[in-house]
């Protein structure tokens, strides 16, 4: 966490809204990318995104300095999942899929310049094939696989956060690589690999 960061976190606690603004800022495109991933749908990721951004104001007293901002961050959009998961309350994937595609693209563009015309194709297409894979798994195996694959948490850090046992997690992530390794057409070591890679790329 750097000073700045701390310094906002500060302000932001003594009732600054504009800091807390600035905090928001910086980390919002990952959480609306985390709940796009999640929920596939972009109106019901903003919807996710602002719910996850208000409760972190309204428990903003309770962060603690010296601790991982977003690290604390994170919790309370598993949380915020987690409770969408069991109201069951989400919309019918897909509909705005593509636009999100155009959205991502556009932000990206200069992150594409480092690939040629070939390798860009390739990842757009891997992105929307793991991204149609991902719709077909469940919510829980959804997040596990999220958590692992996109936030590089441990099996043991999954499990505290969605108040599980590890090898539920472990199950939950197995089921998923199953079903991507099926829609990618590629064994799970490869399928892995491309959506490791797709993490860091998009």
């Amino acid at each position: 966490m750097t000073d700045s960061e701390t310094d906002l976190i500060r302000r932001a606690q003594a009732h600054d809204t504009e800091a807390f603004c600035e905090l928001a800022e910086r980390h919002a495109r990952r959480i609306f990318g985390l709940a796009f991933h999640y929920c596939h749908n972009a109106h019901d990721a903003e919807d996710l995104s602002q719910e996850v951004w208000l409760r972190a104001y309204q428990a903003l007293e309770t962060f603690r300095s010296g601790a991982s901002f977003y690290t604390w961050l994170r919790r309370i959009m598993i949380n915020t999942f987690l409770n969408h998961q069991r109201s069951n309350s989400f919309r019918h994937e897909g509909q705005t899929t593509i636009v999100q595609f155009t959205q991502v693209d556009s932000e990206n563009s200069e992150l594409n310049s480092r690939f040629t015309p070939e390798e860009t194709i390739y990842n757009k297409v891997l992105y929307e094939t793991v991204i149609s894979a991902l719709a077909e798994l469940t919510a829980s195996q959804r997040l596990v696989f999220i958590l692992r694959h996109y936030e590089g948490m441990s099996y043991e850090e999954i499990a505290t956060s969605m108040n599980c046992s590890v090898g539920t997690a472990k199950k939950s992530l197995w089921r998923a690589l199953g079903k991507l390794r099926v829609k990618l057409n590629a064994p799970t070591d490869e399928a892995d690999e491309g959506v490791r890679r797709l993490a860091t790329e998009f």
